[in-house]
């Protein structure tokens, strides 16, 4: 099972894309642990400019030391919604996660982004 999904972060126009292992079972172990330290660590610091370039980045390598393996085109950063992907994680800069799924729209035409898709009801992850 594939799984493809983006990872998108406010504030930050690049889009996150790996081919596979993205269904939310496999997401939230990663990726909520990781928010709470990436906060964590910001909050300590003190530091919060450009925050959403610093969490993009590190979600990179965070994900992609985890997904990638010894297959490196599994994950990609660019500016344009893929067409196949299944899930949508949208990191919001309020620490919460909520994860969208394509509809018609979007597989019509994928430049739509989040506006072709809707929002899983109770699937909102939040990094307290």
């Amino acid at each position: 099972m594939s799984s493809p999904c983006h990872l998108l972060v406010e504030g930050n126009p690049a889009i996150v894309y790996a081919s596979r292992k993205g269904e939310p079972e496999s997401i939230q172990p990663v990726l909520l642990p990781f928010l709470e330290k990436f906060w964590q660590e910001r909050e300590t610091a003190g530091e919060y400019l450009d925050t959403p370039e610093c969490l993009l980045a590190q979600l990179i390598v965070r994900f992609g030391f985890e997904f990638c393996e010894d297959d490196f085109s599994n994950l990609r950063v660019g500016l344009q919604y893929k067409p196949k992907v299944e899930y949508l994680y949208w990191i919001s800069l309020n620490k919460t996660v909520n994860i969208w799924v394509p509809e018609a729209k979007y597989f019509e035409n994928p430049a739509v982004g989040l506006q072709g898709c809707r929002q899983l009801e109770g699937q909102s992850w939040s990094i307290d």
